[in-house]
């Protein structure tokens, strides 16, 4: 890969992940599944935009449970909640669904139901809890960063050991990753893990394991592969699981 495919690759995954004002670009029709390794660079992008946010807080005097609050509402912002309503229409879809079918249907839904609320109400609870709890402006900024790019270094991975659960729709039309860029979005992660320390990577990388694992054992389970709503529900529990493990390793 050239230098200058790379950077292509960056600003296709900032321009796809985020919703901040960047210029106009022609990526030619190129599918997400060829530049799904830079997600993890994309996630940093948006925990340092947390950082700033958090730390702008703690320099007007807010108390730390509202500067959480804010950093957490900035990271929703920026990404347009677009992980946020995959884990609701997966909560959803799995939870309400008897068929396959049926629970694919769900997760087209733009509704939100009782499953779909309560997992983002939880996902928010516990991300503000974590990030309140660590308080330190160093260690949030370490964690945001952290959590924000290993959970989508799983993103690439899941797409290739899972295949698409519909014919149509965004995991469809993103294509088929690749292992190469799979190990490589894997590696990027694993350096923003050392951000908490290295007994922090080993524990986040554990867990990570196990919930990347969970989840995909259920998507085989409940609808046969993965849905661009799937992957949204991968980044949520990532990030909750790096922010917790942060939480408990450096407070």
């Amino acid at each position: 890969m050239t230098p200058r495919r790379a950077a292509e690759d960056v600003v296709f995954c900032v321009v796809f992940f985020t919703r901040l004002p960047l210029p106009a670009f022609d990526f030619g029709g190129r599918p997400l599944a060829q530049a799904i390794w830079a997600a993890p660079v994309a996630g940093a992008v948006v925990g340092m935009v947390g950082c700033l946010v958090y730390l702008a807080a703690l320099m007007l005097d807010v108390p730390v449970p509202v500067a959480a609050a804010l950093t957490l509402a900035a990271g929703m912002l920026v990404t347009g909640c677009l992980h946020e309503d995959g884990l609701s229409d997966v909560a959803d879809g799995f939870g309400g669904g008897a068929t396959r079918e049926r629970k694919l249907e769900i997760m087209r839904d733009s509704r939100i139901g009782a499953y779909g609320a309560s997992a983002l109400l939880m996902s928010a609870l516990v991300r503000w809890s974590a990030i309140a709890a660590l308080a330190n402006p160093l260690y949030v900024c370490s964690a945001l960063i952290a959590a924000h790019a290993a959970s989508r270094a799983l993103l690439a991975a899941f797409m290739v050991l899972l295949p698409p659960a519909r014919t149509d729709g965004l995991a469809a039309s993103a294509g088929r990753a690749q292992a190469d860029g799979a190990y490589v979005s894997l590696a990027i992660g694993a350096l923003a893990l050392l951000a908490i320390g290295a007994s922090g990577l080993a524990v986040a990388a554990l867990c990570l394991a196990l919930v990347f694992f969970g989840l995909r054992a259920a998507c085989l389970r409940q609808i046969g592969g993965h849905t661009g709503d799937t992957l949204g529900a991968l980044q949520q529990a990532g990030e909750i699981t790096v922010l917790v493990v942060a939480s408990a390793m450096l407070t």
